[in-house]
């Protein structure tokens, strides 16, 4: 008997041994939904935020993950959170964001730049992208009545998809007729913006990963039509887009450490919400405007948050 017990002992130490055991460090699972450098900015002022509340190394690990855009890569990445078993998974922009509210396997998830809707998913907390189309679209009619709109924009992605339907329900208001073009992938964006060269006065470029790998391309053939291009996107104004109205991937990130240290000391997703940013910068090229034979209004100036001269 005294020998079984030995030989069950030493079992039981060489499994112990073989098999690593997990680090008692809190681990946090960060995915994007495409390797845009919005969400870097904002996963890299997450990271300084979180370890200002006392989350850092070596007592936290972050593991970021950039998987290709498209559904399968998403799901394949949450599959490897749920074998790891974080403490918790941010997840930028709403593919992934939704895709790891769906799969998760009992892991909170903290979601950053998602276009928040009016009945906002219960137990999906983080911070919203969205903003005010309205202003975007007023901004533009202030410099020029403008009254043949072109958006492109990506059926795939929510936020983008939505940005499109705002627009559509606030230019029914201001009098302004809307020319749709899907950008399914970065392949078809060239016969997407073909498609309205002939047909708009200006561009709108609604946030997808398929248009902001482009956005040049986008300003560029626009502008050598004589057709300002204007923007949500981050840096959009910098890139040559007249009108940007875009929020701070900085504030994005502070906000959703703020969300997620309040998740890992026990507060439960279904008890929180999405954050709406506070910050919302309008941005006017008046480069490009010069350039462009544009002149801008000094009252459309005085709404301006920066000014690029």
């Amino acid at each position: 008997m005294m020998i079984l017990r030995k030989i069950a002992f030493a079992g039981i130490l060489a499994l112990t041994v073989l098999t690593p055991l997990r680090s008692h460090a809190t681990v946090i699972a960060a995915m994007m939904s495409s390797d845009q450098p919005r969400y870097r900015e904002a996963h890299r002022a997450f990271v300084r935020a979180i370890a200002a509340r006392g989350y850092s190394s070596p007592d936290t690990e972050i593991i970021l993950q950039s998987p290709n855009p498209d559904q399968l890569s998403w799901s394949n990445t949450v599959r490897k959170f749920n074998a790891y078993r974080p403490d918790l998974i941010v997840a930028y922009g709403a593919p992934a964001a939704m895709t790891a509210f769906k799969e998760a396997n009992g892991i909170p998830v903290v979601s950053v730049d998602v276009f928040a809707t009016p009945q906002p998913i219960k137990g999906m907390c983080g911070v919203s992208s969205r903003v005010p189309m309205v202003t975007l679209l007023k901004t533009m009619q202030g410099i020029r009545p403008y009254q043949r709109v072109g958006v492109l924009y990506s059926p795939r992605e929510a936020g983008s998809q939505r940005q499109l339907d705002d627009i559509r329900k606030y230019s029914a208001q201001l009098g302004l007729t809307v020319y749709e073009s899907p950008v399914t992938s970065p392949a078809a964006l060239d016969a997407a913006i073909n498609k309205l060269l002939d047909k708009v006065d200006v561009i709108v470029a609604t946030e997808s990963y398929a248009v902001s790998r482009q956005f040049e391309k986008v300003v560029s053939k626009a502008r050598a039509r004589k057709i300002p291009v204007v923007s949500t996107m981050p840096d959009a104004a910098e890139k040559g887009g007249i009108i940007s109205l875009e929020i701070n991937p900085h504030e994005q990130g502070y906000l959703a450490a703020e969300m997620a240290a309040r998740v890992l000391e026990g507060a439960k997703t279904e008890h929180l919400s999405l954050l709406s940013p506070h910050r919302i910068d309008l941005i006017i090229n008046m480069r490009v405007a010069r350039e462009m034979g544009i002149e801008v209004p000094f009252g459309v100036i005085g709404t301006a948050t920066r000014l690029i001269k």
